[in-house]
């Protein structure tokens, strides 16, 4: 009896997984909106756009706290690798850019995210969950972290 549930048990998880993925995971468009990024006191808003050729960019729009404490002035993208790009500000910060929606998977990626605290560049992943949350998984050298951010409109 214990096998006989065992078996049902890992015949139904994986059917009862994808009954939970969103709906919003089957509609490329989906993605397009405004988000709160949750970040422990520095949220921030995103904008998903889409793009003439069926992609879609994401730009920082709006920052809880728009300026640097330390020098009073809007926050710089200074954790950048590239020196030349230092000076410029974080808000309208395109985070992703070219992101494809891949319609056999149902999610989003094929491009990299930008992280401006780290200043890194990451494989990115996104889909929404059940609870209508955008799922983004940002990854490096097999090292990965997920985000969920909401929609707002």
């Amino acid at each position: 009896m214990k096998k006989f549930v065992i078996i049902i048990a890992l015949v139904l998880v994986p059917g009862l997984m994808c009954l939970a993925q969103s709906k919003l995971n089957e509609n490329a468009d989906s993605i397009v909106g405004i988000y709160l990024v949750p970040d422990e006191g520095n949220d921030s808003k995103v904008e998903f756009t889409k793009n003439a050729d069926g992609t879609y960019d994401c730009v920082i729009i709006w920052l809880q706290n728009p300026n640097d404490p330390s020098t009073g002035k809007p926050w710089l993208d200074v954790a950048n690798p590239k020196k030349e790009l230092r000076t410029r500000p974080c808000m309208g910060l395109k985070l992703v850019q070219s992101l494809k929606y891949d319609s056999a998977k149902k999610n989003w990626g094929g491009t990299k995210i930008y992280d401006p605290n780290r200043g890194i560049n990451a494989n990115v992943k996104m889909s929404f969950e059940a609870d209508g949350k955008l799922s983004v998984r940002g990854s490096l050298l097999g090292i990965g972290e997920t985000q969920l951010w909401i929609k707002q409109q």
